[in-house]
């Protein structure tokens, strides 16, 4: 475990570590806050008494961080945002004391085992009134198998962890916060990873609660399906999704036309971030680049190579090789 004070020993030889950070003063946490999230703005009502902890793992892009601190507030800025290329989803899990969540002109109070999720991309408050511990779950927006404009219904939602779906996966997120500590290597990997896949289900059948304010939601949500099912087959082409829905290649443009998107993009996306997982995968470091392309659909090594560069900044050998 690694200890910052702030309380800092880095431990090279453990890239996914715990790191655990405690800053004794609010200019050092106001520091330390934005360096392990994204930039923010942080206030605080006692700044001359104020301590707070952070224990951290980052498992590939995802970032498991317990926060324990005297009251405080942090507010994500136009400003903030502008100079911030990546873009991520943040869950809040409240594991003690009370916090408000503000984004999107909604507002959610979070008290012990509730949930909501929020957008880095778009100005957003977190405030706590007095000592708080919290975990948080930060990753990137292509994670999800949700878009993020469906996401964008349920930022600053309260999903509370006694009913539906929050009564299994708020335990488990708990369970996460209170062993940081064993989730490593090649298992930590894959359980993080689960994490989230548990957390998109919830997200689904929150925005099903809601009701589809889009009238082809239903639609959208059995293509979406039909095509990550089908995400290995290099023929999955618009005409063939059509064809399975019993729809016109116009009307299939036009359903994801109206959720902001198109289905190749979409596809393309979808095959994306399961190679990018696949690459980053310890279990799966014996198998070939092409070979990972090839079990999500792209038959084409040098047109998958091209893609992903675009997509994620580096070659997919580059980007393996950087796996922790």
């Amino acid at each position: 475990m690694t200890v910052t004070a702030v309380e800092h020993v880095a431990d090279q030889q453990r890239p996914d570590a715990v790191h655990t950070a405690i800053a004794r003063s609010f200019p050092e946490w106001h520091a330390l806050v934005s360096k392990s999230f994204v930039p923010l703005r942080v206030r605080t009502h006692n700044p001359e008494h104020f301590s707070g902890r952070l224990r951290s793992r980052v498992l590939d892009e995802l970032s498991i961080v317990e926060v324990t601190a005297n009251g405080h507030s942090v507010h994500r800025t136009p400003a903030l945002i502008a100079d911030t290329d990546r873009r991520y989803f943040k869950l809040n899990l409240q594991l003690s004391g009370t916090g408000l969540l503000v984004q999107d002109d909604r507002e959610a109070v979070l008290r012990p085992g509730d949930l909501a999720i929020y957008d880095t991309n778009r100005p957003y408050t977190l405030a706590f009134e007095s000592d708080v511990r919290i975990l948080v779950l930060m990753f990137p927006h292509d994670v999800l198998d949700l878009s993020a404009e469906s996401v964008a219904r349920l930022t600053a939602v309260r999903m509370a962890g006694d009913a539906g779906l929050g009564l299994m996966i708020s335990p488990f997120m708990t369970q996460l916060a209170n062993n940081i500590d064993v989730l490593s290597g090649p298992s930590g990997h894959r359980l993080a990873h689960n994490a989230v896949d548990l957390l998109g289900t919830m997200f689904a059948a929150e925005l099903d609660r809601l009701g589809a304010e889009n009238p082809h939601a239903d639609l959208l949500a059995s293509i979406r399906g039909y095509i990550e099912t089908n995400l290995a087959d290099p023929d999955l082409t618009p005409a063939r999704v059509a064809a399975a829905h019993f729809i016109s290649t116009r009307h299939l443009h036009n359903v994801f036309h109206d959720a902001g998107t198109t289905v190749a993009s979409w596809i393309r996306a979808r095959r994306l971030e399961n190679c990018r997982r696949d690459l980053r995968d310890p279990l799966l470091g014996a198998r070939s680049v092409s070979a990972i392309a090839a079990r999500w659909g792209f038959v084409d090594a040098a047109h998958f190579s091209r893609i992903f560069r675009a997509a994620f900044g580096e070659p997919p050998s580059t980007y393996r090789r950087c796996t922790p």
